[in-house]
Parts: C-alpha cells; structure tokens; sequence
C-alpha cells in the first residue's frame, strides 16, 4: 500500500494526535504500538494455527473415506487436488490488493483444505504415531524458530536470497528424482529441505513482524495477517512434511 505526500502528512498529524491522546491516558505511544503488534501477531499465528487444523482434519477425513478417496484419487479430479491449491494460492497472492480481509481469509480456509484434500495419502503412506510425532517434533523446532525471528537484533534480510536460491534448487531437485527414483538424493533433499524451511520461518517471522504498520486501518491489517499466517503455514507444512520423509516408516 503506497502512500502520496499528503497522506504520509495526514499520518503525520494523526500520530502526533494520538500520542497526546495517549500520554493523556498515561500510555505511552511504544506501547500502544507494542500492543498493536502484538494483537497483529497473534491474528497471524491463529490464522496459520487455524489453516493447518483445516489442512489435517481434511487429509484424514479424505483418507478415511474410501468413497471419496477412490473418486478423487482413482480419477482425474487427482489433478484437480494437485493443482488448484498452487492456483489459488497464486491468485491469493497477486490479487490480495483487490479483495477484501474477510474474501482473504475465506480462501486462505478454502485453500488449507484443498491442500489437505491433496495430502491425504500421508495417512496411508505413514502410521499415525509417526505423523503425530513428526509433527510435535516440527511443533517445537517452528516455536523455537519463529520466536528467535520474532527477538532477535540481527537484520536477517540478507538470508532471503540465499534461502531463496536454496528453495529453487531443492524444487529442481526433486523434480530430477522424479525420473531417477534415488534413496539417496530423496534423503539429500529431504535433509536441505528442513534447512532451508527452518531458515524461512526466521526470515519469515522477523519480515512479517516488519510489515506492521500501527497507522494501517483494520482492513490492510487483517489483509497482511492473512498473508503472514500463509507464508508461515507453508514454512511449517514443508517442515513437517520434509521431516516426515525422514523419521516416517512407510508402510
């Protein structure tokens, strides 16, 4: 959202305002903003929470029927699972300036599900202790990840092009395993894979933290929270699902 001159004044003005309305009341304008963060933080971490709820509860509610799993995965609606995630979530992104937070929020549910529609073999492929304990185990390192990004001095900008080259190189890579089906490489991959998501929930969680603006109305808060809440879904479902390729026992 890019602001003209006057606007940035017009904000200028506001901000002083509620700095004396604020001292008035005995609050200080750091922790009206500390308290506005926080309560942004907190929507991007319930939405993200949320989202893979919606995820899980439709992967085993998929793989538990076998009506529908049969009619999805034993024709081409597969193709349907597969590939309407990665477009809605493109639209999501690059039409996320036209749509209204409440639209944003309908489809960041809506595309969660898809993405659980898609993923429901897991529980065919892996028992569910290992998939409970993969995730647990994801749970932690994604806690302790997200909050170094969120407290840490460090400018961690510098990482997001060299965990961007990372992310390419390991989408190529399994792209190549494809064809050459190798143990190997699929360990290689799965190993960078958690690295690089690892990386990314920092990176993530300090842009995101960035993106707070306390003079945004509620709607291009709630717009950003949706956005954050995606990137950090992502982050923790490719964990999980990297660390699940390598502690899981296929069945």
């Amino acid at each position: 959202m890019r602001l003209t001159g006057a606007e940035t004044k017009g904000f200028d003005h506001m901000a002083d305002y509620d700095n004396q309305v604020l001292r008035g009341h005995g609050v200080s304008a750091d922790q009206a903003i500390d308290q506005g963060l926080r309560s942004y933080m907190i929507s991007v971490y319930n939405y993200m929470m949320i989202g893979l709820g919606v995820t899980g509860l439709a992967a085993y509610f998929v793989a538990h029927t076998p009506a529908l799993y049969g009619a999805i995965f034993g024709t081409p609606l597969i193709y349907v699972a597969i590939f309407a995630p990665l477009a809605l979530v493109f639209g999501l992104s690059f039409g996320i300036n036209r749509i209204s937070a409440a639209t944003a929020q309908m489809l960041f549910w809506l595309y969660s599900g898809l993405v659980g529609v898609s993923l429901a073999t897991i529980f065919l492929v892996y028992p569910i202790g290992d998939i409970t304990s993969v995730f647990f185990i994801t749970a932690a390192s994604f806690g302790a990840l997200s909050l170094y990004g969120y407290t840490t001095k460090t400018n961690l900008s510098a990482f997001g092009s060299f965990l961007f080259i990372g992310l390419v190189g390991v989408f190529l890579a399994m792209v190549v395993n494809i064809f050459m089906q190798s143990p190997a490489l699929q360990f290689a991959i799965s190993i960078v894979g958690v690295l690089v998501f690892a990386g990314l929930t920092a990176w993530d969680t300090q842009r995101i933290k960035g993106m707070y603006y306390g003079g945004d109305d509620r709607e291009t808060t709630g717009k950003k929270a949706v956005m954050g809440a995606l990137a950090l879904y992502l982050d923790f479902l490719n964990m999980f699902l990297f660390l699940l390729r390598l502690m899981g026992n296929r069945n």
